[in-house]
Parts: C-alpha cells; sequence; structure tokens
C-alpha cells in the first residue's frame, strides 16, 4: 500500500533525469507518469488530470513555460514546479511570476524533490477544495444571504414565509450582520419584485430632512425648496421602503411616519393635498426598541405597528460555520472584480479568520477580505496576509475565564484598538468597522471615549 497519494507528471528531454526523479518519487508512493518533452506533457495534460508537474524549463520545441501556460489555463489547480539549471536563475523567477507554484535548481538532493512535491500536493489540494467552494457558491445563484448554519436557515425560513405578504417586518442585528440584505431578499421575494425597493438610512439626516426626503415637499416649504420635489413613499409606491437605523429618528417623525403607515397616504412639507401610497414597510435597527420604548425613547404605538413580524439576525461570531463559504464568497468577488489571481485560504489563515470575534460582522469580514486580497502576493492567502488586529485577537477573548466578557467590553476593546492602529484617523476607523461616522461617534459616546469634534478627521 502506497504512502502517499498524487498523480505527478515529470517533463525533461533528459531520458536519464527524468527516470531518475520518476523512479524516486515512485519509491514514495506517487503515480508517476513522464513525457519527453513539452508538446507530450501539453497532450498527456489534455487527457488526464495531475496534481503536480515537474518541469524542466529549458527544452528543445516546446519549453517548460509553455507547459506552465497550457496547464495554468486547463488545469489552474494543478501545481507546477520548474525544474532549472543552477545558471539560469531568471527564468525561474519569471516562471513563479507566471504562476508556478515552485522550482527547483540542478542538481537537487531526493530530500528536497520530497519537499517540494508533498508542498505542491497540499497546494493543489488547496487550491481544488477553494474552487468546489466558490462552485458551491455560485450554484446559490449569487444569493447575497450566505450560510447554512441554524442561525440563518432560520433567517431564510422567516424570509420566504413573510415575502409573499404585506405585513410590516422589523429587522433586529448589530452593524455590519446584513440587515439591508435581508431586506432586499424579502423584496425580491415577494410580488413587489417588480416596483422599486427603496432603502433610507435615517441615521445620516437630521429630522427636518428625513421629513421631506421621506414625505416629499412644495416648492417653498423651506430655504432651498426652489422646485417641488416628491417623496421617498411615493418613489416606493407599489414597492417596498427599508427604514435602516429607525430607531435614530425623533418623536415628531415618528408621529408622522406612524399617521403615514395607518393611513397609507403621505402629505408633502408645506402641502395640504393627500396623496394615497401603496407602500410595504421594512424597517431596520441595531438598537433594542423594546428597551427604548421602556426608557420612553420611541413610542409604544409606532414600535407595535412596525413590530409585525420580527426577524432576528445574528452576530457573525454566533455562526462561526458560516464565515468560511462567506470568506469565499466574497474573496470570488474582490478577485473577479480587480481581475487578481488570488484563489483561496490556507487551512491557518481561514482557522485565524474563524477564532476572531468579529464585532463589524460580516461588514468587517468583507472588508478584511478586500483589503487582503488586494494587497496579498500570492494565489492562496497566508496567515501574515491578514491584518494584525485579526492576526493577534487579545488574549483574553480567546481563551480563560476572562474571556467571558459583556459585548459591551468586546466593543469597547475592539473600538479602542481600531483608534489606536489608525492613529485616531475616524474615517478609516469606522470604514475598518464597516460603520458610517455618526454611529463612531455614537458608540464613542457609550463607552465614553472622546474623539473630539464631529466635523473632524
Amino acid at each position: 500500500m502506497s504512502m502517499s497519494s498524487g498523480t505527478i507528471l515529470v517533463v525533461d528531454d533528459d531520458a536519464v533525469a527524468r527516470q531518475l526523479l520518476a523512479d524516486a518519487l515512485r519509491k514514495e508512493g506517487y503515480d508517476v507518469e513522464i513525457a519527453a518533452g513539452g508538446a507530450d506533457a501539453i497532450a498527456l495534460g489534455r487527457a488526464k488530470r495531475f496534481d503536480v508537474v515537474l518541469t524542466d524549463i529549458k527544452m528543445s520545441e516546446v519549453d517548460g513555460l509553455a507547459v506552465l501556460r497550457e496547464f495554468r489555463q486547463r488545469s489552474p489547480e494543478t501545481a507546477i514546479v520548474l525544474l532549472t539549471a543552477f545558471g539560469s536563475m531568471d527564468g525561474a523567477v519569471e516562471a513563479i511570476k507566471q504562476g508556478a507554484y515552485d522550482y527547483l535548481a540542478k542538481p537537487f538532493k531526493k530530500e528536497d524533490i520530497k519537499l517540494v512535491v508533498r508542498r505542491s500536493l497540499d497546494h493543489s489540494r488547496l487550491v481544488r477544495e477553494n474552487a468546489r467552494m466558490s462552485g458551491e457558491l455560485r450554484e446559490r445563484h449569487g444569493s447575497p444571504l450566505i450560510g447554512s448554519s441554524p442561525a440563518m436557515l432560520e433567517v431564510y425560513t422567516l424570509v420566504a414565509r413573510v415575502s409573499s405578504g404585506k405585513s410590516t417586518v422589523l429587522l433586529e442585528g448589530e452593524s455590519g450582520t446584513g440587515k439591508e440584505l435581508v431586506a432586499h431578499a424579502i423584496h425580491t421575494n415577494s410580488p413587489r419584485r417588480g416596483r422599486p425597493f427603496v432603502p433610507v438610512n435615517c441615521a445620516a439626516l437630521q429630522d427636518t430632512l428625513l421629513e421631506s426626503e421621506l414625505f416629499g415637499h412644495e416648492k417653498g416649504a423651506f430655504t432651498g425648496a426652489v422646485v417641488a420635489k416628491q417623496g421617498l413613499f411615493e418613489t416606493a409606491d407599489r414597492g417596498t421602503l427599508f427604514l435602516d437605523e429607525i430607531g435614530d429618528i425623533g418623536q415628531a417623525l415618528q408621529v408622522k411616519l406612524l399617521r403615514v403607515i395607518q393611513e397609507q397616504e403621505v402629505r408633502h412639507v408645506g402641502g395640504t393635498a393627500s396623496i394615497k401610497v401603496d407602500v410595504r414597510i421594512v424597517a431596520a435597527t441595531n438598537r433594542d426598541l423594546a428597551r427604548m420604548v421602556k426608557d420612553g425613547k420611541f413610542r409604544d404605538d409606532l414600535f407595535y405597528r412596525l413590530n409585525v413580524v420580527r426577524i432576528v439576525l445574528p452576530p457573525l461570531r454566533e455562526r462561526r460555520e458560516d464565515i468560511p463559504m462567506l470568506a469565499h464568497h466574497f474573496l470570488q468577488k474582490v478577485s473577479s472584480a480587480n481581475n487578481q489571481p488570488v484563489r483561496g485560504f490556507v487551512p491557518e489563515t481561514m482557522a485565524l479568520l474563524e477564532r476572531y470575534h468579529w464585532p463589524g460582522n460580516v461588514r468587517e469580514l468583507e472588508n478584511v477580505i478586500e483589503r487582503t486580497v488586494s494587497l496579498a502576493p500570492g494565489p492562496l492567502i497566508m496567515p501574515d496576509d491578514l491584518p494584525e488586529a485579526v492576526r493577534k485577537a487579545e488574549p483574553a477573548l480567546t481563551g480563560g475565564d476572562e474571556s467571558l466578557l459583556s459585548l459591551d467590553d468586546v466593543e469597547k476593546r475592539h473600538l479602542a484598538r481600531v483608534l489606536r492602529e489608525t492613529g485616531g484617523n475616524k474615517v478609516r476607523a469606522a470604514k475598518i468597522l464597516g460603520i458610517d461616522r455618526r454611529t463612531l461617534y455614537r458608540m464613542a459616546e457609550r463607552f465614553g471615549m472622546d474623539l473630539g469634534e464631529e466635523g473632524s478627521e
């Protein structure tokens, strides 16, 4: 019984050299085939799949670089190792640039061959595994809702259940958990899919501006209203209006919103005519609305109107089993958009991604993958390619009794670390955390951290 598994093709126009190499590898238990030159190797590669190809660079007629190009195109999961005479290292460097996995300088030791073949087989297996994962994602019709954890299956079930109706839906979950994606999924699976899906970030505008955005305004209703303008409720007529960060609107606007939901009609700011609208509302919040109602900060009647169907989105740390699939999805997205040849992760990198606590949730994971892929020097993402925060999660968060911290403590520590690493740059800190600057200031205020003036960098 063989000690090793893997199919290897040895290509060399020197009969003695290729026979010696093939015999050495067969002794290790590998399934080895030989080719007397580049043309033979290409023909064999079209007939059979190889895990590793060991090919001499300098061969008459079809050289090793031609073999490399053919296999890269036809069989990207095959690891190519170039064999080069000691004096021609330039060719080896060029080959690595073109996608060779490694090279061996002749004369080589038996131990060197064994080691490079073992590593090449691991590489080939990883690329195949990553390709399989990417294929699975494509089969999901590019659905942006990714994950097969019990928590996400529950979300899918609720989305499927509520999509066909008109009930108002309240999405609850931390920043970056994908609330807008869920709102979009509800819309695209509903009879309203042919009409507009209109997202509004309630935290991004002051109440007076938000009111005119939502309900529209008449000409001259306020300074700067030089023309009459339709509101987003009218834009979303017979479609879906997604009100993100609904917990941030003030009491006066809450009353007006409640009236629109009850009466299904809007009045422009500065106008008197009522305009009928047929709009399904999906609202979202990263705050505890029920607690805000108890504290008198959110109207209970509006809360009950919004909270007809409630879907809670789990934080990423509570569905760690979904991290590999999400990471591959974002890798695929970034690689194809930037035309970069990054194909996957080594297991140690994935282990770090799965261990990290992701206070910024899926959005933070996407940002990390995007940044890592754009800076990665090789086809597989190594642990050292990850940002320091992910590589070196604080020990208190990964083991011992100290790891049993409250979510506030986790958020506070992470916010402090991100601010430390960005030198206090609020724009960069907000981007890394996947939140907008207003949310960053609110977080800092909650933890008693002074970020200076809100308009400053």
